[in-house]
C-alpha cells in the first residue's frame, strides 16, 4: 500500500473559513453550487468571534441553518478545535443533518466511537439526550474519563431545552415499588395537610388529582428518599435522572398523582456535563424567537455570555406567510366550520394539521386513518416531500423538526395550545396562569410550528390558527408580542387584509375569511410583493431579551447549589417587590419561602402567609388561614360591568374568552382546568367566586358562587366521574361542604348544594344533601349555549357596560341569579 504518496496532500492547511470551505467541497449534490447570501452573511459574522466561547446564532426556519451549523463545525475542525458534535432534539433530526452532510460531502456520522470522529475528523451527530443524562460519558465519568468536547452546535436550542429540563427530574409510575415506598412515606403528612385531595389520590385513584409535598415536610425525610432512590436505580428514569439532581435533591419539589411521582429541581446545573462546560466552542443556534431566557434558565449562561448574538441583516431568508385567525376576524365562526374549510383545501393542495394531543386529533380524524405518530411521521414527511398530493394529515404535538417546502405544505393549520407536559409546568400555571415564562414557551413553540411549510426565502404557505385557548393567549393575553419580528410583521400585514375584509363585511363568513387563502394559494403577486417588500425592512435585534423573573429564579438556584439560602432568598424578594401580578407574586412568595426555610422556617411561614394573601393557589402554611368571607353586596348587572371595565377588553376579546372559558366546561376536562373556568365563568356572569378546596388545603367546595348576599351556591365538580350513579364518598363530599359552609356563613339560609357529574341517580347506598342539586351533562350545555349567547348580543349591542343593558339581557337570555339553580339543574333521583 502506498500511503506515504499521500501524505503532502494530507499535510496541506485546510480552510478554516466556512463559506471557502464550503465553495472548495469536491463532491456536493446538484442544487449546492453557492451558498445562499443570508448563510455567507453569518459565516462572517461567526469567523470574525469564532474564539468566544459562547456564540448564538439567529436564523429563520428554513433559511438554511443546517449547512451554516455543519460548515462551522468543519470550519473548527480544520482548525484543529475537535471533536466535533452536531447536536438536536431527537433521532428524526439526526438523520436529517446526516442526510446533508452527505448531499454536501462532509465526513459526519452518529457513532461516537467512530474512528474519525475520535481523532477530529468528523463531525458527531446526536440527541441531547446523549449529552445530557445522568450517566453521560460526556460528563458524568469519574477518573477524568469522559469524551472531550472542543466544539459543539446545539441547534433547535429551545426545542433542546425541552429535552434537557426533562432529563433533570425523576418520574415514578404508579406501577412501581418505589412510587408505594415514596408514597407510604408522606402518607400521613399527606392526610394530615389535605385529607381529601389525599382520599381522591389515594383511595379512590383519582386521575384528575395531583399534590404538592408542602416543602417543609419534604426537607425532613429527603434524606430518606434519596435511599429509596439510590436502592431502585434498576429503574431507568432513576438510573438517568437522580445523579444529574442529586446534589439539589433538598430544595427539589415532589408531586404525587394517582398515576405517578414527579421530583423537579428549581433549575439545570448544566455543571454537571463537565465535557460540554469545558468545550472550547459552543454555538447555539435558534430561530429568530423573541425570548432568550432559556439559554440562562436551561444553559446556565450569564447575560454576559449573551453578549455575543449573531442574525441576519434583514428578515428577507424567511418564506412568505398569509396568517388567517378566522375566530378572531368573526367569533361567531365555529370549530366545525373552520375544519369543512380546511378540508375544501386539501381537496387540491397538502395541508398539515397540528394539535396538541391524540384526543385533539379525533376532531379531525375519527377513524385515525389520517394522524401521524413517531412509527409513521418518516414515511408521511417523504410522501409529502415528494411532490404528490397527499391531502390532510394531523401531527400530534410535532411543532419542531419536519421540514415541508414548497408543494409539500401550502396551507398549515395550528389547533389549540402545545400542552404543558410536567406536572411542575401544570403546576406553576395553576399557580400563576398569568406566567409570562410559560406564556413565551407556548407561543415560541406555535411559532416553531408555524415555521414548517416555509423552509426558504422563496416559499409560500397560508396558516390557519385556531382553538379556543389558543385564541385566547394569542388575543388577551397578548401572546403575539412574543413572536419573532418576522412573525409579527407578517401577522401584521394579514391583519390588515382582515380589517380590510372586515370594512366591507362587518361579520365576514368562513367562505369569505378563507378567500383570503387564495392569495397565498395562488402565490398572487400583488400578495408575494408586499410579503417581500414588509420583510425587507424589517432589521433583527441582537439586543438580548431575557425575562427579569428568568434571571432572578436562575440567580437564586445557583446560590442554592452552594446553600448560600440568604442570598438565593434576597434574589426572590427583590423580583418578587416589582411584580405587578398578584397571582405571579404570591408563586414567588411561595419560592422564597422555599429558600428561607433553610435557616429561619418561622419566617419562611410568615412569606408563605402573605403569599396565600394574594393567591388562594400558594401552599397555605402549617397553622393555617382564616378563611375570609365570600361576600356580594352589587347587583349581578353591575359585578358585569365592573369585571369588563377593569379587564377593559375588547368586544372580540371578550368572545373569545368566553369560548375559551366555555371549551374547558366539558366532561373529562382536567378537575382543575374545569374548577377554574367555571370560577372564572362565575366572575364573568357577575358573582363573586371562589375556590375554597384549592384556597383552604381541602376544606369546602370546589366552586362557590356569591350571587349576592343572601343566596350561594355550593358546588362539587366530578366532571371526569364514569360511574353511571353518584356515589357515596361523592354524596358525602357534598354533606362535607354544606356542613363547612354553614359553619363559616352561620346566617345564610339560601345556599344551593350542586354537584357537577354525568348521572343524577345517586347509588342506593348514599346519603345525598337534602337540598342537592345536579348538573348533568344536558343542563351543561343548556348552560353553555345561554352564557354564549347572551355574550355575544351584549357585544353586538355596543352597550357592553351599560348596566340596564346588561340586566336587560339577564332577563332575556334567563341568566338572573334566580334562574341559575331553577333552570339549569336538575333533581337527585335513587338509583
Amino acid at each position: 500500500m502506498d500511503l506515504l504518496s499521500q501524505l503532502n496532500s494530507i499535510s496541506k492547511k485546510e480552510a478554516i473559513e466556512p463559506r471557502e470551505i464550503f465553495m472548495m467541497l469536491p463532491s456536493k449534490a446538484p442544487g449546492y453550487g453557492y451558498p445562499r447570501d443570508v448563510q455567507s452573511e453569518v459565516w462572517k459574522q461567526w469567523y470574525s468571534l469564532r474564539n468566544e466561547k459562547n456564540i448564538i446564532i439567529k436564523m429563520n426556519t428554513g433559511s438554511g441553518k443546517t449547512v451554516v451549523g455543519l460548515m462551522i463545525l468543519q470550519s473548527s475542525l480544520n482548525e484543529k478545535k475537535g471533536p466535533a458534535i452536531y447536536v438536536v432534539p431527537d433521532n428524526y433530526l439526526v438523520n436529517q443533518v446526516l442526510s446533508e452532510a452527505l448531499r454536501l460531502g462532509i465526513n459526519a456520522t452518529n457513532d461516537r466511537d467512530n474512528f474519525n470522529y475520535t481523532n477530529s475528523k468528523a463531525i458527531l451527530v446526536t440527541t441531547i439526550q446523549t449529552i445530557v443524562n445522568g450517566l453521560s460519558v460526556f460528563g458524568m465519568r469519574s477518573n477524568n474519563s469522559n469524551y472531550p468536547i472542543g466544539s459543539i452546535i446545539i441547534d433547535d436550542v429551545h426545542a433542546c431545552m425541552e429535552k434537557i429540563n426533562s432529563q433533570f427530574m425523576i418520574n415514578i409510575s404508579s406501577e412501581s415499588k418505589v412510587y408505594s415506598e415514596i408514597l407510604n412515606l408522606f402518607s400521613d403528612e399527606m392526610r394530615q395537610y389535605d385529607y381529601k385531595r389525599y382520599i381522591d389520590i389515594v383511595e379512590l385513584k383519582d386521575g384528575r388529582e395531583s399534590t404538592i409535598i408542602p416543602y417543609w415536610e419534604w426537607i425532613k425525610k429527603y434524606n430518606e428518599i434519596y435511599k429509596i432512590l439510590r436502592n431502585n436505580n434498576e429503574d431507568s428514569n432513576i438510573t438517568f435522572g437522580l445523579p444529574l439532581i442529586e446534589d439539589c435533591l433538598s430544595t427539589c419539589n415532589c408531586f404525587i398523582s394517582a398515576s405517578e411521582i414527579e421530583i423537579t429541581p428549581k433549575g439545570v446545573d448544566i455543571d454537571k456535563i463537565i465535557s460540554f462546560v469545558n468545550a472550547e466552542r459552543r454555538i447555539f443556534m435558534s430561530a429568530t424567537l423573541s425570548d432568550d431566557s432559556v439559554f440562562i434558565s436551561s444553559l446556565g449562561l450569564s447575560m454576559e455570555d449573551l453578549k455575543n448574538i449573531i442574525t441576519p441583516e434583514n428578515a428577507n431568508d424567511i418564506g412568505d406567510r398569509l396568517i388567517l385567525f378566522p375566530k378572531h376576524i368573526n367569533p361567531e365562526i365555529t370549530e366545525e366550520e373552520i375544519k369543512n374549510k380546511v378540508e375544501e383545501v386539501a381537496e387540491k393542495y397538502n395541508v398539515v394539521v397540528i394539535v396538541p394531543s391524540f384526543e385533539r386529533a379525533k376532531f379531525w380524524d375519527p377513524e385515525k386513518n389520517k394522524t401521524v405518530d413517531r412509527d409513521n411521521i418518516d414515511d408521511i414527511v417523504m410522501e409529502y416531500q415528494s411532490g404528490k398530493h397527499v391531502g390532510i394529515s394531523i401531527v400530534v404535538n410535532r411543532y419542531d423538526g419536519i421540514d415541508l417546502p414548497g408543494e409539500a405544505c401550502r396551507m398549515l393549520v395550528i389547533d389549540g395550545l402545545p400542552p404543558l407536559h410536567s406536572m411542575s409546568e401544570k403546576y406553576i400555571k395553576n399557580l400563576s396562569p398569568m406566567n409570562t415564562t410559560i406564556l413565551r414557551e407556548q407561543v415560541q413553540r406555535i411559532e416553531q410550528g408555524m415555521g414548517r411549510g416555509v423552509r426558504s426565502n422563496d416559499d409560500e404557505c397560508c396558516i390557519v390558527l385556531m382553538g379556543d385557548e389558543l385564541s385566547d393567549v394569542l388575543t388577551r393575553e397578548k401572546g403575539i408580542d412574543f413572536f419573532s419580528q418576522a412573525t409579527r410583521c407578517q401577522f401584521e400585514l394579514s391583519k390588515e387584509v382582515w380589517e380590510l375584509l372586515v370594512m366591507k363585511y362587518p361579520k365576514p363568513s368562513v367562505e369569505q375569511i378563507f378567500e383570503l387563502a387564495d392569495y397565498s394559494l395562488n402565490k398572487n403577486p400583488v400578495w408575494v410583493e408586499n410579503c417581500k417588500s414588509r420583510l425587507a425592512s424589517v432589521r433583527y435585534s441582537k439586543e438580548v431579551n431575557i425575562d427579569r423573573k428568568v434571571i432572578a429564579l436562575r440567580k437564586a438556584f445557583e446560590f442554592s447549589l452552594s446553600q448560600r439560602w440568604i442570598e438565593a432568598s434576597k434574589c426572590i424578594e427583590e423580583i418578587k417587590n416589582t411584580e405587578k401580578d398578584l397571582r405571579t407574586k404570591g408563586y414567588l412568595c411561595q419560592i422564597q419561602a422555599e429558600y428561607t426555610n433553610m435557616y429561619d422556617s418561622a419566617l419562611s411561614q410568615e412569606i408563605l402567609s402573605s403569599g396565600k394573601k394574594l393567591s388562594g393557589k400558594v401552599l397555605s402554611p402549617i397553622a393555617g388561614i382564616n378563611y375570609e368571607k365570600n361576600i356580594n353586596n352589587i347587583s349581578q348587572a353591575q359585578g358585569i360591568a365592573d369585571y369588563l371595565d377593569k379587564n377593559r377588553w375588547s368586544c372580540n376579546e371578550i368572545i373569545i374568552y368566553v369560548d375559551s372559558l366555555l371549551s374547558k366546561l366539558i366532561f373529562r376536562t382536567p378537575y382543575l382546568e374545569f374548577e377554574d373556568a367555571l370560577n372564572n365563568i362565575g366572575s364573568l356572569l357577575g358573582f363573586r367566586c371562589s375556590r375554597p378546596d384549592n384556597e383552604t388545603r381541602g376544606y369546602g367546595p370546589d366552586n362557590l358562587w356569591a350571587m349576592d348576599k343572601d343566596r350561594y351556591l355550593i358546588i362539587e365538580c366530578k366532571d371526569e366521574a364514569t360511574s353511571r350513579t353518584i356515589s357515596k364518598i361523592y354524596c358525602d363530599q357534598l354533606s362535607g361542604s354544606v356542613n363547612w359552609f354553614q359553619k363559616n356563613y352561620p346566617n345564610v339560609e339560601g345556599f344551593i348544594p350542586i354537584i357537577i357529574h354525568p348521572s343524577r341517580l345517586v347509588d342506593s347506598v348514599a346519603s345525598p344533601s337534602p337540598r342537592m342539586r345536579v348538573i348533568t351533562l344536558t343542563e351543561l350545555d343548556k348552560f353553555k349555549k345561554q352564557i354564549r349567547l347572551f355574550f355575544a348580543a351584549l357585544c353586538n349591542s355596543g352597550q357592553a357596560k351599560d348596566v340596564r343593558k346588561i340586566k336587560d339581557l339577564l332577563c332575556s337570555y334567563r341568566l338572573r341569579a334566580e334562574d341559575i339553580d331553577r333552570l339549569y339543574t336538575v333533581e337527585y333521583q335513587r338509583e
